[in-house]
């Protein structure tokens, strides 16, 4: 196997200006290998849930469980990876509403503004509950009901899109109550980030947050819509190989980048983007070009979320271990429990409440950014980070099997 990606460090102080070609090689040839690993075990994977009658997905998480540290170490997170992987939701989010109708959205909106504030409010109570019960410090245990919080968009838009269920009423409900809780989210985070620093919850920099994430969306949705003609207009005048896709992953990544710097996730920017494109001419054309991109990155993503599974802590004959795994069945229990009952805020009397509840369980990289947060800022410990990891995954590991049992896929 080849060296570790992290088999070599330097120190700034000996920088030159020197070309070492041995770094670059090791650097390269690691990542080659990474990448060929991840393509190879998510398409055998993926092949073969998908016989079985399940969502590629979940073939693609396990494929990562399996590559990753904890069972055969062929791959191991690193920075390269993740900003890959980050930029395969981005493109994931950016096709799903490529595929979305406004319109339906906003017929949609109250039903999803409920599901989303019940799908915050009960993971964050019934976890914190739990955490305080398991003897949490009340910061922990505030911390751990708020990752409880998260809905992964991009792992339940997968899921419907492999179904055909994207343009459903359950599927507009959990897309936009997702965002809805990526937003909400964002808010809980900085609070806790604020609260973990300074002692204090800041209100400002929660109202702050809140208030770019909202006023960005509005602004991204009217204002794209309103000039989208342009876009069209500047798309005909090339003539170039590639200029149709090239100019719309510009405009997705401009608004993630605009998004990311305004402490709004990169991802909404995307989603957002492909709302405004998916009302020009262009839409189709956009989005039979831009599979073959997406199918090259977000791979990556997935497997790395199987990757971050640490099984050792799962492990029943180690008596370390046990506390941790109480912990994590408890945890698990209340996270499922506290989607599913999001499903009661839908008011459409057409779209199913259960399906809605298991779109919005998995947790995925929004969990997991909060798992990270937490233990960079020394909110939480290694050791109920493990357990909040272990969690996120295995509900993201959950909604893939569960919604196709309740959500066959449509024909035609």
């Amino acid at each position: 196997m080849p060296p570790c990606w992290n088999s070599w460090t330097s120190d700034p102080s000996d920088a030159d200006d020197g070309y070492h070609p041995e770094l670059s090689t090791v650097d390269l040839s690691n990542l080659l290998w990474s990448l060929i690993v991840i393509y190879t075990s998510a398409r055998l994977m993926g092949e073969l849930v998908a016989r079985i009658g399940q969502s590629p997905v979940l073939g693609e998480l396990v494929a990562g469980v399996l590559v990753g540290p904890s069972v055969f170490g062929l791959v191991h997170e690193t920075e390269v990876l993740k900003l890959l992987g980050e930029i395969g939701v981005m493109l994931l989010l950016f096709e799903v509403g490529l595929e979305s109708d406004l319109q339906s959205f906003l017929k949609v909106g109250p039903s999803a503004a409920f599901v989303a504030v019940i799908g915050v409010a009960a993971p964050f109570a019934l976890g914190y509950a739990v955490a305080s019960a398991f003897g949490l410090s009340a910061l922990k245990a505030v911390f751990v009901g708020a990752t409880l919080t998260a809905t992964s968009v991009a792992i339940s838009a997968r899921v419907l899109s492999d179904l055909g269920r994207l343009k459903t009423a359950e599927g507009n409900i959990i897309l936009g109550a997702a965002v809805l809780d990526d937003v909400l989210g964002l808010v809980i985070l900085s609070a806790m980030v604020g609260l973990a620093e300074a002692g204090a919850v800041s209100w400002l920099a929660v109202a702050r947050t809140a208030g770019f994430a909202i006023v960005f969306l509005v602004a991204a949705i009217v204002l794209g819509i309103r000039y989208a003609h342009l876009f069209s207009g500047l798309v005909k005048q090339m003539n170039t190989r590639g200029s149709l896709v090239i100019a719309s992953l510009t405009f997705a990544l401009l608004l993630g980048y605009i998004a990311e710097e305004l402490r709004v996730a990169a991802i909404v920017g995307a989603f957002a983007a492909g709302l405004v494109l998916a009302r020009t001419e262009h839409q189709a054309h956009i989005g039979e070009r831009l599979k073959p991109v997406t199918d090259v990155f977000v791979p990556i993503f997935f497997v790395m979320v199987g990757a971050a599974v640490n099984m050792s802590v799962l492990n029943p004959f180690d008596p370390q271990s046990r506390s941790v795994m109480l912990l994590v069945g408890a945890l698990t229990a209340v996270a499922v429990l506290g989607k599913l009952v999001s499903g009661l805020g839908a008011m459409d009397h057409t779209a199913r409440r259960l399906v809605i509840g298991l779109g919005m369980l998995p947790r995925g990289e929004v969990g997991l950014i909060f798992a990270g947060v937490g233990l960079s800022s020394r909110i939480i410990a290694e050791a109920e980070y493990g357990a909040v990891v272990i969690v996120v995954v295995i509900t993201t590991f959950l909604s893939p099997i569960l919604l196709r049992l309740v959500l066959p896929r449509a024909t035609g």
